[in-house]
């Protein structure tokens, strides 16, 4: 395993090197033969699944066209439901909890850029932070998740939002960056 290989892992700032190449080519196998499956082949889609991702659990439903950029560092929890066109940044680990319902063309964005240093930023730095979405929790369309974002249990994201920062059990959130409306 290469250097940089090993500080993406530990969450730490890394440059991109061939294994990371690799790694990423074997997912975009894995998610071609995936997004081409037809309506009638859950079998064959749910095979591919199982060879993308870290953790698949029981009853999970991804809906086609779905991306990420490894799949290994993402765990999908009992009866988790992505709706079409989501995008996994898994960087970092992206773990999808039990029950959690994710609307269509929601992203999950785990890589951070250097902002202040134009110089690394120029070089391809970048650093992972792993998100973590609560049990029976609803992300609506369109959601944007950053990276480092721990969204809590039983929590409502409303459609279109950019959540920036953590957000707590039983709330609901909306907007962009998104705010606490209420709690459930």
């Amino acid at each position: 395993m290469g250097e940089h290989k090993e500080r993406m892992l530990r969450n730490d700032w890394y440059l991109d090197e061939p294994d990371l190449v690799d790694d990423r080519r074997r997912c975009w196998r894995l998610l071609h033969g995936f997004n081409a499956t037809g309506p009638d082949n859950d079998d064959e889609r749910e095979s591919l699944l199982r060879r993308l991702v870290g953790q698949l659990g029981d009853g999970v439903v991804v809906m086609p066209r779905f991306q990420c950029s490894y799949g290994t560092h993402i765990t999908l929890g009992h009866r988790a439901f992505v709706n079409h066109d989501a995008l996994f940044m898994d960087d970092a680990t992206i773990t999808i909890s039990d029950d959690v319902r994710i609307g269509p063309r929601t992203q999950l964005l785990t890589a951070q850029h250097p902002v202040e240093d134009h110089d690394r930023r120029r070089e391809g730095w970048e650093r992972p932070l792993p998100i973590s979405i609560g049990s029976n929790t609803w992300l609506g369309a369109g959601v944007i998740v950053c990276p480092g974002v721990t969204i809590g249990a039983n929590t409502v994201v409303g459609a279109g939002s950019v959540v920036t920062r953590d957000v707590p059990d039983r709330v609901l959130v909306a907007g962009n960056p998104g705010r606490l409306v209420r709690e459930l």
